[in-house]
């Protein structure tokens, strides 16, 4: 039990630290496709390897979150909701919406969140796909969004 209230009390600390600090972003593009978002460069602070297709992994310095930043050809002109039924993606999503452009679906794989976007335009997708801990949920929310929001691509 007193374990228990000390490892609840440092994770609440840490995550209260990380969230006052403020957040420092920088636009990432990748240059062959034109696919862009803004990062959080003081959050994700190593590159973690290339992606399938173009783009960019990052990783927090400890490793406890990481994203991709991808975009891949649209080879058979799918749909976003016809791409999200091919990736065939877990049963039990918690958060998905679906409309002509894009497609953003999330919900927990062990003790992470994981938070997928693609829109689609032209020939390509263009998609971030990041994995964060659940127990800080709250404190990724305005961070997950903002990536979300302004990934976009030619």
């Amino acid at each position: 039990m007193k374990s228990t209230l000390i490892v609840a009390f440092v994770l609440g600390a840490s995550t209260s630290m990380a969230s006052a600090q403020p957040v420092r972003w920088t636009r990432y593009t990748i240059p062959q496709t034109g696919t862009s978002m803004d990062l959080p460069s003081s959050i994700f602070t190593e590159e973690a390897g290339r992606s399938d297709g173009y783009g960019q992994r990052f990783r927090t310095a400890d490793g406890r979150a990481d994203l991709t930043i991808q975009a891949a050809p649209n080879v058979a002109n799918d749909s976003p909701a016809s791409f999200l039924a091919k990736k065939h993606p877990p049963p039990r999503i918690q958060y998905k919406r679906v409309t002509p452009r894009f497609f953003a679906v999330s919900s927990y794989k062990g003790d992470k969140v994981w938070y997928n976007r693609c829109n689609f335009s032209g020939r390509l997708v263009h998609c971030v796909l990041i994995n964060y801990p659940a127990e800080e949920e709250r404190a990724w929310d305005n961070v997950v969004t903002r990536m979300s929001l302004s990934l976009s691509g030619r």
